[in-house]
């Protein structure tokens, strides 16, 4: 069986697809599936399906198809889901106050405990997530000090893109070991440090293309 590390990226990428479904059936009271079921759910083929799976060894058996069960409990092992990973996040302006009032909602190891911002009166500031949980917003300029004292080891970064840069170096400087990034900046960063860009307006104009060339395409 490979380990989480060594699979291929992609895969790693739709674990998390695989385990929100499956969580879904496994909240209906279904027990049983198949890799043609999955693929339906998640809208993978079944081949890319099943060649997710064969990477992690025999999680399912022949002429059965996989427990329901065991896979939510083995993938859930895998992204360490009943661990809870502490987020800080860096720009709490629209999209940044918005996330933080989502709080990853469909997520329960995943929690935002802190944010920061410019010219905020430390702490005085406060955003209300969905959990009815306060989280306090810090000005950026004491985020190595106050960063510190939450535990978080991953950063969400929604500042504007001039400072994208500067803001990702304070955060490898604090210790973090990832970084959510909205801003359209490519970052440069350490190898040890893993950046997942989000970039908003770049998906819409793909979208966009895909919508007002949909002919052309499909006649390719």
């Amino acid at each position: 069986m490979a380990s989480f590390s060594s699979i291929p990226r992609a895969t790693a990428q739709r674990v998390p697809v695989y385990n929100h479904y499956l969580k879904s059936l496994q909240e209906k009271g279904i027990k049983r599936t198949n890799s043609k079921e999955i693929s339906a759910g998640v809208k993978y083929d079944p081949a890319t399906v099943r060649r997710d799976f064969s990477f992690f060894g025999e999680l399912g058996k022949r002429g059965y198809g996989y427990d329901v069960d065991s896979l939510v409990t083995f993938f859930s092992g895998k992204l360490e889901d009943q661990k809870v990973n502490k987020i800080a996040l860096i720009g709490a302006g629209n999209i940044g106050s918005a996330l933080v009032r989502n709080n990853f909602s469909s997520a329960d190891n995943l929690d935002i405990v802190v944010a920061f911002d410019i010219n905020i009166n430390n702490g005085n500031k406060k955003i209300i997530n969905e959990n009815g949980t306060e989280v306090s917003v810090f000005d950026i300029s004491e985020f190595q000090k106050i960063s510190r004292e939450y535990g978080a080891q991953i950063a969400i970064i929604t500042v504007p893109e001039q400072f994208a840069q500067e803001i990702a170096n304070q955060v490898v400087k604090a210790g973090y070991k990832g970084i959510l990034n909205f801003t359209a900046v490519h970052l440069t960063l350490p190898k040890t440090v893993r950046v997942k860009d989000v970039d908003l307006t770049r998906e819409a104009q793909t979208l966009v293309y895909f919508v007002n060339n949909q002919d052309k395409i499909k006649s390719i």
